[in-house]
């Protein structure tokens, strides 16, 4: 199961990123929408220095993206990338957005359970419903919104390659939460 970890929007903390980025998570979404760009770039360059292997994403910053040579994060309405120039993450708030995203390499359904501010949940039987419909292949699947160990097992599809968090990995300590993840 795929791991990805997203910022609170609290701005750079190296303390509280190191133990993220070191946690065991597989992906890590920089989303930090005051952040200036110089500082933005200095947080993304960080992150690579500090865990390699973490997959990085930037949300909403093709600038930051590009000259930090990884991922973007497009939000709903962000312009249509060049297919191509970069690796595409966007989010999947209803099924009928799948095909005019499904050419991005990566898809944040959401939210699939209760989370704040994020509006009406998709709920598991309606994302399972979803998933089954689906073509093999594609983009990789992350389910997003109101998800905590406890969910896992409920979640599992063999359509959906893991699931993206905020409040598992930054609050309490990350290591427990990979391991509470990966353990159901």
């Amino acid at each position: 199961m795929i791991l990805l970890a997203i910022t609170p929007g609290q701005g750079f903390e190296p303390q509280a990123w190191r133990q993220v980025l070191r946690s065991g998570v597989d992906g890590f979404m920089i989303r930090e929408k005051q952040m200036p760009t110089g500082a933005l770039l200095g947080a993304a360059r960080w992150c690579q220095d500090t865990a390699p292997e973490v997959e990085l994403w930037v949300g909403g910053r093709l600038d930051v993206a590009l000259a930090s040579g990884c991922g973007l994060h497009a939000p709903e309405v962000y312009p249509e990338i060049e297919p191509g120039l970069l690796p595409l993450s966007r989010p999947l708030h209803t099924e009928t957005q799948w095909p005019a995203r499904m050419q991005a390499e990566q898809l944040l359904i959401s939210p699939i359970l209760p989370s704040p501010g994020k509006g009406k949940p998709w709920g598991l039987a309606r994302l399972h419903q979803f998933l089954d419909s689906l073509p093999v292949g594609g983009p990789r699947l992350l389910a997003l919104g109101g998800l905590d160990p406890g969910s896992v097992r409920a979640l599992a599809h063999p359509r959906l390659a893991g699931l993206a968090a905020i409040r598992p990995f930054w609050t309490g300590e990350p290591e427990r939460a990979v391991a509470a993840f990966r353990r159901e």
